[in-house]
């Protein structure tokens, strides 16, 4: 995570790469943490199909708005989640599965972030960042189930 950035690999090995952001608090498996979970992962779930770049997110369904300056400036403090949601599952049993230390209720995400925020500093609540051009384009190239590994 120290160099936040994504990989995402094919058959014939390193296919494509992004700048992301990931916890402001570092690396952290335990619920309450605001961590990054490590390790193994898969997909949960692809949420957001159709819904225009911007779109904003609550609790994993749209809000009807889309991210702009002045909605920014009318809800300052806001975590925001934009433009497609990829919700992480660990695969590692007692590590970032199960328990206390369980990614997908911790609802750990990769998604879009407003694109004024900074790529490539750690600054999330325990999310992965990312563009939402990025997340357009890696949205169009998982499947629930994609393996995903943190490091």
């Amino acid at each position: 995570m120290a160099r936040q950035v994504m990989i995402l690999h094919g058959r014939a090995g390193p296919w494509l790469c992004y700048r992301i952001s990931t916890a402001a608090a570092g690396a952290g498996q335990q619920d309450g943490s605001g961590g990054t979970p490590l390790g193994r992962h898969r997909l949960r779930s692809c949420i957001g199909a159709g819904q225009p770049r911007g779109a904003v997110f609550r609790g994993r369904r749209p809000t009807g708005e889309v991210w702009s300056p002045q909605l920014h400036r009318e809800h300052p403090g806001r975590d925001w989640i934009l433009t497609r949601i990829l919700w992480l599952c660990g695969e590692e049993p007692g590590y970032n599965r199960g328990g206390a230390v369980d990614t997908m209720r911790r609802f750990i995400y990769i998604h879009g972030t407003p694109d004024t925020e900074p790529m490539g500093q750690p600054l999330s609540h325990g999310c992965i960042r990312m563009r939402n051009d990025d997340i357009l384009q890696l949205w169009e190239w998982v499947r629930p189930g994609t393996p995903v590994f943190v490091q």
